[in-house]
């Protein structure tokens, strides 16, 4: 991974395409014999966003154990890869889809592209991130999104920075606050489901009245907000951005820390953790899959304490397993969120187009 802050949902982590994550071949696997007519395919394929990503040892070592060689097809946003596995549903692209979350799973689960699997391991992921009690898809990273704040910003001003939504629309607070467009960002969208976590569906349209009264600025996605309009991130250069105030993710500080340069002893950014939307990923079995035991024995691999414990680091979520124990650099510059906002997947679902009309009606036209 380059020096450039790979943020989970927001930053790309690859190009598109298909890759092969492991040095053995593809294809027409042999058995272990060498013989060439083995009834059962080697290969599983992960069909993914392209944010996924993990340690070539840590899988190299689930590919000597199972037998099998894993091969990745990144299909872009978490969004876009969905939408071609319901085009293509009962024949599926892959064996196991990786990266649907809670705002879009209800599609997920209502176009019937999952085969029910109970994962191997499902005993130690934490009950609330089980939300699919059919097991049609199995937890395995959570991450939140939340409003960040430029320390420098708020310490030279001696402001303290905001900590919840209601302190956003503060007059203190005035033109300081950039987040994303809810109809084109993943972190944008989220944002708006927490206020509609926190206000109902009565209550957030006043709101973001509020917000665009005090003088909240909307950009298209993460990139141009976080890395040209936040005035605390500039991966070791100067900043270009005047707003202090950003939506982004929890785990943002210790991405600063981590590809700072020169690398910092202390974020230069915080989390307003009374602003948080958790989103959490799911993977989950494809109907229709080529290889349904490559895919089951995926599927494990990703809730083992193994790749849990590796994907901090190169995914920048958290891991949903009771046992998988979190890096140092998250444990000593990662926020903890106590009480995210949450909105059901069912009501998601339903009403999420309508918000997002609603929302841009409101606040950017």
């Amino acid at each position: 991974m380059s020096t450039t802050k790979k943020i989970a949902g927001a930053a790309l982590a690859a190009a598109l395409g298909v890759t092969t994550l492991s040095a053995c071949g593809g294809g027409d696997a042999q058995d272990k014999t060498g013989a060439s007519d083995a009834p059962k395919s080697k290969t599983v394929t992960l069909v993914s966003h392209d944010s996924f990503n993990v340690t070539d040892t840590v899988l190299k070592e689930f590919e000597q154990q199972s037998g099998y060689t894993v091969k990745v097809l990144k299909s872009g946003d978490a969004g876009a890869a969905l939408n071609q596995e319901i085009l293509t549903k009962g024949s599926p692209r892959g064996d196991v889809f990786f990266g649907v979350d809670n705002t879009l799973l209800s599609r997920a689960l209502d176009n019937g592209i999952f085969t029910p699997y109970e994962a191997k391991g499902l005993g130690e992921v934490k009950p609330e991130y089980v939300l699919d009690k059919e097991h049609r898809v199995t937890p395995i990273d959570s991450g939140d999104i939340c409003v960040n704040y430029d320390k420098a910003y708020f310490t030279e001003k001696k402001l303290a920075p905001p900590q919840t939504l209601d302190d956003l629309i503060k007059p203190e607070y005035k033109n300081l606050l950039v987040t994303e467009n809810a109809a084109t960002s993943s972190p944008g969208l989220g944002f708006l489901l927490a206020s509609v976590g926190k206000y109902g569906d009565e209550g957030w349209k006043d709101y973001w009245s509020k917000l665009k009264a005090n003088g909240v600025e909307v950009v298209d996605g993460w990139e141009q907000a976080y890395n040209e309009r936040f005035s605390g991130s500039a991966g070791g250069k100067k900043a270009k951005g005047d707003r202090p105030l950003v939506v982004s993710y929890a785990s943002s500080p210790p991405v600063e820390v981590l590809y700072g340069e020169p690398q910092p002893a202390e974020a230069p950014t915080g989390v307003s953790t009374g602003t948080c939307f958790r989103q959490i990923e799911f993977a989950g079995l494809l109907k229709g899959a080529k290889n349904e035991e490559g895919g089951k024995a995926l599927v494990d691999f990703l809730v083992s304490k193994k790749f849990q414990e590796d994907m901090p680091l190169q995914m920048f979520v958290n891991p949903v397993t009771k046992d998988a124990v979190l890096p140092e650099l998250f444990t000593k510059h990662g926020v903890v969120v106590e009480k995210p906002e949450n909105v059901a997947p069912e009501t998601i679902a339903k009403n999420r187009e309508q918000w997002v009309k609603a929302w841009t009606s409101l606040v950017v036209k």
